[in-house]
C-alpha cells in the first residue's frame, strides 16, 4: 500500500490525502465510461425531429447507467434552457409519438430512465436536466428552492453556506436533486436515544422534505402539457414525490433546518459475528451503536470476517481525536480502484478467475484498513456535508440489489442478524461448490420512515410510492433497514444467487413482524439468469408491498398526469400495467 501518502501534519487541513492509481480495471464492466456526447448534423436532425423546438440545445448522447450494464448509444438528446423549453419539448414529443426520459447524472441501477435495448414502438428523447435546471435560491429562513438538475453536493453546499442542512443524504455528491427524488434516496439516520428531531429535518427519505414541486402534466383544458406546481397537501403530489421517472419535475421547495457538526468515526476491529449477533447476544452489536449515535453504516466485504463500521454522531465541537475536515470524500483509497483492488478485479472480469473473490474482499478490507490510519480519516469531524458524502464516481463501479426491510426499532438486530446469517450460509455453500457470485460488500444502514408532518406542513401527505411510506396496518413498525449486496457486473452465478437473497428477504418479512419493499434504484426482480425480470416479483409483490390501493391511486395520478405516456418506457409499462 505504498501510494497511500500521510498528510504533512494532523492539523484542521481538509485535504484528503493524494493518491496515485498506478493500475485500473481492464474492462468497461466494472467502470463504465462517460457518455460521449456528440454535435448534432442540423440536416440529420430536421429529418429525423422535424419541427423540433428552436433554441433548444440538440445533440447525439450515448447512455450509461452506474454500472454500465444498462448502455444505448446514438440517442436524441437536448439541454431545455429553462422550464418553458422543457414543456416546448415534452409537447413536441407528444405530437411526434415521441417519449422523453428525464436524465441526470445516470448514478443508478435499475432501468427507470433507459432499458436495455431501448429501441420501443415509440422513438425516446433524453432530456438533460444537469446541464440548466440547477438553480438554488432559499425561499425562507427554512426553505430552499431548486432546480431539479442541481446536483446533492451543489445542493449542501448551498445549505452549508447559509447554515442550513439535512439529517442524511446518498453518499454519492454527483446525483442530481431530481434523480434522488424520483427513488425516495436516503442515507442512515435515525434519532439517537435522547435525541429530538430539529425543526426542518427528517430521519426518512429526501422525498419527505418537499414542501412543493412543479411538474410537467397534461392539461385538459389546454389540450397540451404545462407546467404546474403541487403542494405537499394536494392528493396528486403524493404520487409525485417518488415517481419513478414517470413525471417530469423540474423544480422543488424543500423544508430544511439548521446544519449540525458530525462527527465519523471508522471501526474495522468488530467481527461481523459480534457485529451482526442475534439480539440479546451483547458486546459491540450493530443495534448499540445504533442507540448510541443513531447515525451507523457497515460495509462488509466478502469472505472477511471484520466490517468497515461508520458511526456518526452529532457533536457541535471538533472532540479531540477528530481531524477537522472542510470538504466532502475524506476516504481517497475508497474513491479511487487502488492497484492490487483494480488488478484482482481486472484479473477477474477479463480471465474470468472469478475464484479470486476472496482474495478480492481482503484486498478491499485491508485498503479501508491501512487508508484509514494513512489518510488520517479514522475520526474526522465537520459540517454534516463534510461526512456524510463520501463517495465519488472513481469509485469501483458494481451491482448492486437493494431492499428496506420495514419494522420495529427494537427489532433492528434481529432483521441484521437473520439476513447476515442467511447470506453468509449461502455464500459459503456456493463457494463449496467452487462458485463465488459476490465480490464487493454488503452494505446495511438504518433510517426512519416518511413522516409527513417532518414538514411543519398541515395536512401534508406521504409519498404514495416511497419504500418509507408508513405500513397503514403496522403503524407500530418505525425504522427501516436497508440490506445491499455489491459484485462486479458479469459475476457467474450473481443473479441466481441474488434471486436467492431476494427470495429469503421477501419471505421472512412479507408483512407479519416486518415487510421488504425493493429499493426502487438498484437490483431486484431475479430470475437465475436476469434481474428486474421476475413477473411475479414485478407484477405482484412489489404493488402488494404498497398495498392494492395505494399502488392503484399512484398509477391512476401518474397515468392522469400524463395520459399520453411521454413520461414511460417499457419498463415502467410492465411495472405499471
Amino acid at each position: 500500500m505504498t501510494d497511500l501518502h500521510l498528510p504533512s501534519d494532523d492539523s484542521d487541513d481538509s485535504r484528503p490525502a493524494p493518491w496515485t492509481r498506478r493500475g485500473f480495471l481492464r474492462t468497461a464492466a466494472a467502470l463504465s465510461a462517460v457518455p460521449v456526447v456528440l454535435s448534432a448534423d442540423p440536416a440529420v436532425a430536421a429529418q429525423e425531429l422535424p419541427d423540433f423546438p428552436a433554441g433548444v440545445a440538440l445533440y447525439r448522447s450515448a447512455y450509461r447507467n452506474w454500472a454500465g450494464e444498462i448502455t444505448a448509444d446514438g440517442l436524441w438528446a437536448c439541454a431545455p434552457a429553462d422550464a418553458d423549453q422543457v414543456v416546448a419539448v415534452v409537447n413536441w414529443a407528444w405530437r411526434h409519438g415521441w417519449r422523453v426520459r428525464a436524465r441526470g447524472s445516470s448514478h443508478g441501477w435499475s432501468p427507470l430512465t433507459v432499458t436495455e435495448g431501448t429501441r420501443s414502438a415509440a422513438p425516446l428523447l433524453l432530456v438533460d436536466t444537469a446541464t440548466h435546471l440547477t438553480g438554488l435560491a432559499l425561499r425562507s429562513p427554512t426553505a430552499v428552492r431548486a432546480g431539479t438538475g442541481v446536483t446533492m453536493e451543489a445542493l449542501l453546499t448551498h445549505l452549508e453556506q447559509h447554515g442550513l442542512g439535512v439529517t442524511a443524504t446518498p453518499a454519492p455528491g454527483d446525483l442530481t436533486l431530481g434523480g434522488a427524488l424520483a427513488v425516495d434516496a436516503h442515507g442512515t439516520a435515525v434519532p439517537a436515544e435522547g435525541e429530538q428531531r430539529p425543526p426542518g429535518h427528517t430521519y426518512g427519505s429526501l422525498s419527505n422534505l418537499v414542501l412543493s414541486l412543479t411538474a410537467v402534466v397534461w392539461d385538459e383544458a389546454s389540450d397540451a402539457y404545462v407546467l404546474r406546481t403541487f403542494r405537499r397537501d394536494e392528493e396528486d403530489c403524493a404520487a409525485l414525490l417518488t415517481h419513478l421517472g414517470r413525471s417530469l419535475v423540474t423544480e422543488v421547495v424543500l423544508r430544511v433546518g439548521a446544519n449540525t457538526r458530525l462527527r465519523c468515526v471508522s471501526r474495522v476491529d468488530i467481527p461481523a459475528g459480534e457485529l451482526f449477533a442475534a439480539p440479546g447476544s451483547g458486546g459491540r452489536t450493530f443495534e448499540r451503536f445504533l442507540q448510541e449515535s443513531g447515525r451507523v453504516e457497515a460495509i462488509w466485504f466478502a469472505f472477511t470476517e471484520f466490517p468497515w463500521l461508520k458511526v456518526w454522531s452529532v457533536s457541535p465541537s471538533r472532540p479531540p481525536t477528530s481531524r477537522r475536515v472542510t470538504r466532502p470524500y475524506n476516504y481517497p483509497f475508497s474513491d479511487n480502484v487502488p492497484t492490487p483492488v483494480a488488478d484482482l478485479a481486472g484479473r477477474m472480469v477479463s480471465d474470468g478467475a472469478w475464484h479470486l473473490a476472496p482474495a478480492l474482499g481482503q484486498a478491499q478490507y485491508d485498503t479501508a484498513a491501512l487508508g484509514l490510519v494513512a489518510t488520517l480519516s479514522a475520526d474526522i469531524w465537520g459540517p454534516s456535508k463534510n461526512t456524510l458524502l463520501y463517495l465519488k464516481p472513481t469509485t469501483l463501479r458494481v451491482h448492486a440489489n437493494g431492499y428496506a426491510v420495514l419494522t420495529r426499532r427494537s427489532r433492528v438486530q434481529r432483521v441484521i442478524a437473520e439476513f447476515t446469517s442467511f447470506y453468509r450460509e449461502r455464500l459459503s455453500a456456493y463457494a463449496a461448490r467452487g462458485r463465488f457470485p459476490v465480490n464487493g460488500s454488503v452494505e446495511i444502514r438504518v433510517t426512519g420512515l416518511d413522516d409527513p408532518a417532518d414538514t411543519g406542513l398541515d395536512g401534508a401527505r406521504a409519498p404514495l410510492l416511497s419504500a418509507l411510506r408508513p405500513a397503514t396496518e403496522h403503524l407500530e413498525w418505525d425504522t427501516a433497514v436497508w440490506l445491499d449486496v455489491l459484485t462486479l457486473p458479469g459475476t457467474p452465478y450473481a443473479e441466481a444467487f441474488l434471486r436467492e437473497i431476494e427470495r429469503f428477504l421477501l419471505g421472512a418479512y412479507d408483512g407479519g413482524h416486518a415487510l421488504a419493499r425493493v429499493e426502487w434504484s438498484k437490483g431486484w426482480a431475479y430470475t437465475d439468469q436476469a434481474v428486474w425480470s421476475d413477473e411475479e416479483v414485478l407484477g405482484r409483490v412489489v404493488p402488494g408491498s404498497f398495498g392494492t390501493a395505494v399502488w392503484q391511486r399512484a398509477s391512476g395520478v401518474l397515468d392522469r398526469l400524463d395520459p399520453h405516456g411521454v413520461f414511460a418506457n417499457a419498463f415502467l409499462d410492465r411495472l405499471f400495467g
